[in-house]
């Protein structure tokens, strides 16, 4: 099972990037996804959380910013993030409980994306 991370790049402040995450591979059921990200010189922090039937949540400092939504069909979670700041400069991962089978399930991480919000 993989998780590929995509989208990041850099943008002015006020701007908009759309993350994806795919996941590939043995797949029997995905159940909750997430975005966390890691600022420069600080600890990873989640960002953003779906459930399998839709259900998102968000942390403080995007919550009105950015939407997270799936696609189950596809494997795939979104992140839609707008009014960027320069303090949501950071490397972006998504995660989420794969179940290769009806028994055994894992969280697995993507590689990282870079989002630079930067004039």
């Amino acid at each position: 099972v993989q998780l590929q991370a995509s989208g990041g790049g850099l943008v002015q402040p006020g701007g908009s990037l759309r993350l994806s995450c795919a996941a590939s591979g043995n797949i029997f059921r995905i159940e909750n996804m997430n975005w966390y990200r890691q600022p420069p010189g600080k600890q990873r922090e989640l960002v953003a959380a779906i459930t399998r039937r839709g259900t998102a949540r968000y942390t403080n400092p995007v919550e009105g910013r950015f939407t997270v939504s799936r696609v189950n069909a596809k494997n795939t979670m979104y992140l839609q993030m707008d009014s960027l700041k320069p303090e949501d400069t950071a490397v972006y991962y998504c995660n989420a409980d794969i179940a290769t089978s009806p028994s055994d399930s894992w969280f697995y991480w993507g590689q990282g994306t870079q989002v630079t919000v930067s004039s």
